[in-house]
């Protein structure tokens, strides 16, 4: 029973890092090239003091200056709170997809308000 158990969670994070994986090579090329230096993981669920779906580590491309080296930068998507408060299939790749973008605006300096203002917050 444990192993079928285990194989569920894998088809189900397996899934969920697909749906990612979609979000991402749909973005327009451009941007996809501008995301070369940034990692972008899928996790279970953030620290238990957290409460959010995504979460980007890195220095802003905006706050960057021209030649210094830097570490690759990172955008974490949390599957779990993501599948919790999805109501269908269709609803949680769009969820996936707000998400990513919100991240990777905060890749280009944009803050909550400016995101907000978008439609991604």
């Amino acid at each position: 029973m444990r192993t079928s158990q285990n194989a569920i969670l894998r088809a189900r994070r397996k899934r969920f890092a697909g749906m990612v994986e979609e979000a991402v090579r749909s973005l327009h090329p451009s941007v996809q090239a501008a995301l070369r230096n940034v990692a972008i993981t899928v996790e279970d669920s953030p620290s238990e003091e957290a409460d959010h779906v995504g979460l980007y580590e890195g220095v802003p491309q905006s706050e960057r200056e021209s030649g210094s080296a830097l570490l690759p930068d990172r955008i974490v998507i949390y599957r779990m709170p993501m599948e919790e408060s999805a109501v269908s299939v269709a609803d949680l790749r769009e969820q996936i997809r707000i998400t990513v973008l919100h991240e990777i605006g905060h890749h280009f300096g944009l803050d909550e308000e400016q995101l907000d203002a978008i439609g991604l917050a």
